[in-house]
């Protein structure tokens, strides 16, 4: 049996971060990473989603190139000229992982790793590993509904290995992945359909983030159908999805499922851990990353709590702080966590909406501050879309607890006021903070 400081399970975000810190401080480190190095983020998440991103930008200057002058035409996409790009990238992302690994001298198991004991990992060929420090971040995986030809759709994986972009899709989901998806193949010139469960996209974020963006969606074409809960898939060319109200919709080149995500935990044996998951399958922990049992830990999507890659990052970080800096408080604080929406337009978001801000405080004054406006981009332009923000303030003081901008540099943005909000700025900072003009930014320190 091999004895390490820590052992990690999974090779992603969360799972990296603390491994390599660990290692930093000391620590002798084995990692278990049956795939390739980066877990979601790198390969099927956030890295070649920006990319896709990016080039649906790239689509929409050049449909406004002729407003400022210019002669410029889109001679048509080349799909897999942007595919191998993309994926040439990703594989020079998973070489620096690994070398960076090496370099630490945190030796790397090609195997998912399962319980043996509390402190014992044995991997794919029956070797053992022991640890008196074991972290569970496996991340988690895209679900598929349980309903007829549900095998004929595909999730956000298989969207990344899509050889031709198809023309006629639909997603089904209102989430992060939907709304994104939705954005880059309309822009890129596919026919979008997004199905929506409910009567809104983005349903636990800020109903100004959800409303605009909507408005934004359709008027780029693409079809939002509410109230839409899948029954059935048909069709082994075309594809013909069936509601349970009866409803169908089709014909579609290709259908997403963007219906959430569940953690993958169904292969490590927690019951040989005396770890006893949620009924979703999550690792519950407390605020410090412990499980219930002493010596193992959790994060990143696995634990269920905020799903973002740099959250994992941050939660894994502090942890090995604490476990090999002799640093017992550090900790991740969860209560501003900024992110953004890659859709057309961006989406930047910090802390808690006007609903969540009303629940958490309901003996204190909640007060918000909005604004709508068109971009100076669009001054020269027929279409004016147009951007909004709206501040979320508790209290006498008006401590910000909430900032939410949909627009144009709404992903730059949102980065350097997090930084304020969470040192605690309240809405006096903001306006006593210079505005920087011309800019969309500056609405956010001369709101009233």
């Amino acid at each position: 049996m091999k004895s390490f400081d820590l052992i990690v399970l999974g090779g992603g975000s969360g799972g990296l971060a603390t491994a390599q810190r660990a290692a930093e401080y000391g620590a002798k480190v084995v990692l278990f990473e049956p795939a390739r190095l980066g877990g979601t983020c790198v390969n099927v998440g956030c890295v070649p989603k920006k990319v896709m991103w990016n080039a649906a930008e790239l689509a929409h200057a050049i449909g406004n190139a002729g407003y400022y002058g210019f002669d410029v035409r889109a001679a048509g996409h080349d799909w897999s000229k942007l595919k191998a790009g993309r994926d040439a990238y990703v594989a020079r992302l998973n070489e620096i992982y690994r070398r960076n690994l090496e370099r630490r001298g945190i030796e790397v198991v090609p195997s998912k790793g399962r319980f043996a004991a509390p402190h014992e990992i044995v991997d794919d060929d029956g070797n053992r590993y022991s640890a008196p420090h074991i972290l569970i971040a496996t991340g988690g995986h895209p679900n598929v509904p349980d309903v007829p030809g549900a095998e004929l759709g595909i999730t956000s994986d298989g969207f990344f290995e899509l050889e031709e972009r198809p023309q006629r899709v639909a997603i089904v989901g209102s989430g992060y992945i939907a709304v994104e998806f939705g954005g880059v193949l309309r822009a890129l010139g596919s026919d979008v359909t997004l199905f929506c469960r409910f009567d809104r996209v983005l349903r636990s974020f800020d109903t100004l983030l959800s409303d605009h963006l909507m408005v934004h969606m359709r008027a780029a074409g693409i079809e939002i159908v509410t109230g839409a809960l899948p029954a059935a898939v048909h069709g082994r060319g075309p594809l013909t999805l069936e509601l349970v109200d009866g409803r169908r919709h089709g014909e579609f080149d290709a259908l997403i499922w963007a219906v959430g995500r569940s953690p993958s935990t169904a292969s490590l044996a927690l019951e040989k851990a005396g770890i006893t998951p949620t009924d979703l399958g999550h690792v519950p922990v407390d605020d410090f990353q412990n499980t219930e049992v002493d010596g193992i830990y959790a994060v990143g999507d696995v634990t269920g709590r905020v799903e973002l890659t740099p959250v994992a990052i941050a939660a894994g970080r502090r942890l090995a702080d604490r476990l090999f800096d002799n640093r017992p408080d550090r900790r991740l604080s969860y209560d501003v966590i900024p992110t953004v929406i890659f859709s057309h337009p961006p989406i930047g978001t910090i802390g808690l909406s006007e609903g969540e801000a009303l629940q958490r405080y309901p003996d204190e004054k909640v007060r918000v501050y909005t604004t709508e406006f068109v971009p100076m981009f669009h001054a020269l332009t027929d279409e004016k879309p147009k951007s909004a923000m709206k501040l979320v303030v508790v209290g006498d003081d008006e401590r910000i607890v909430g900032c939410h901008v949909i627009g144009p540099g709404a992903d730059e943005m949102t980065q350097g006021f997090a930084v304020a909000i969470t040192m605690g700025a309240r809405k006096a900072d903001f306006d006593n903070t210079i505005a920087i003009h011309p800019t969309s930014a500056e609405e956010l320190v001369t709101m009233r």
